[in-house]
């Protein structure tokens, strides 16, 4: 018999509007407490000088941390022109200087060759691991970790303003693994200068903005009383399928719920069933539903619905 997890059964989704200085872990941990929940995970770190929007994942949902994960993500970031930093953020020490400033212009002007499919080296400072070592472990003893080049997406790149002649902000909506870090590095390089990050705000993950975002302080079990404890709980926690916003869902019976749970494809080719597989592709994932409820992950293939993932809940 496996050992009994620690906590209760809390499923659904919470957001964090993470203020600078905090990191992701300790962010989650806060959460997992205030809940008192049995397991928790964040869906994409946030490196502690940045703010914005953390999912964080409680229970069975989990599971489908991979859909927020490998979702577009949006930023608003300042870029400071004339130095360079170890860490291409603030908290690093500077390792290069120019005297050049772009100016709006020629920033515009440099935006189209940073949109679509392209190449990216991660900065040194990051958790990618190199021969089983977090790449930043390496940095921080003074050893130059070689980054690999990575094909990343840039879907928009704009410029907002320029507060002075030291500063550029800027939006950007961008997909998996896009260092936002390297970007600020490779765009002050294309301009002639060189520049680190001073400010990085996620203003969305997938499904996740910040009108959903709750501040970190509000998870605090200091003070107050169960009752405030339990409608603040109410308020901040989002539904486990909130998550599953861009894939179909499909409602099965209770009979069909049955089979599923039990790890067997449930058959959909009866010509009645033909209407509730219209708008789920062959091979795609689905989200199967039982009395309104989410049941399971399920792949549609050779028409039958397969399990993938199975909630319990």
């Amino acid at each position: 018999m496996g050992r009994k997890r620690k906590g209760d059964p809390v499923h659904g989704w919470v957001v964090v509007d993470k203020p600078t200085g905090a990191g992701s872990t300790p962010a989650v941990n806060r959460v997992r407490r205030f809940f008192n929940a049995q397991k928790a995970g964040h869906a994409g770190t946030l490196d502690p000088f940045a703010s914005g929007v953390l999912p964080i994942a409680l229970g069975e949902a989990t599971k489908t941390m991979a859909f927020v994960m490998d979702s577009t993500k949006s930023y608003e970031f300042t870029v400071a022109w004339g130095a360079r930093t170890d860490t291409l953020d603030n908290e690093g020490e500077v390792v290069e200087t120019a005297a050049a400033r772009p100016s709006s212009a020629e920033i515009e002007a440099a935006l189209p060759n940073f949109l679509g499919a392209i190449e990216q080296i991660p900065p040194a400072y990051s958790a990618i691991k190199i021969d089983g070592q977090r790449a930043y472990d390496m940095a921080r003893r003074g050893e130059e970790p070689e980054m690999q080049a990575r094909t990343v997406e840039v879907l928009d790149l704009r410029l907002l303003d320029c507060p002075d002649a030291d500063h550029a902000r800027f939006s950007l909506s961008c997909g998996k693994g896009t260092y936002v870090r390297s970007l600020g590095r490779d765009l002050a390089a294309a301009l002639g200068t060189v520049g680190h990050l001073c400010q990085l705000r996620r203003t969305r993950v997938g499904p996740f903005g910040e009108a959903q975002g709750h501040p970190l302080n509000d998870f605090s079990l200091e003070d107050g009383e169960e009752s405030a404890h339990k409608a603040a709980r109410e308020r901040s926690l989002l539904p486990l399928q909130a998550s599953l916003d861009g894939i179909p869902a499909i409602a099965l019976s209770d009979m069909e719920a049955m089979r599923l749970r039990n790890g067997q494809a449930v058959s959909l080719l009866r010509k009645l069933d033909l209407e509730r597989v219209r708008n789920i592709d062959q091979g795609s994932t689905a989200l199967a539903t039982c009395a309104e409820k989410a049941l399971a992950l399920v792949r549609f293939e050779k028409g039958a619905l397969h399990p993938v993932r199975v909630f319990n809940l």
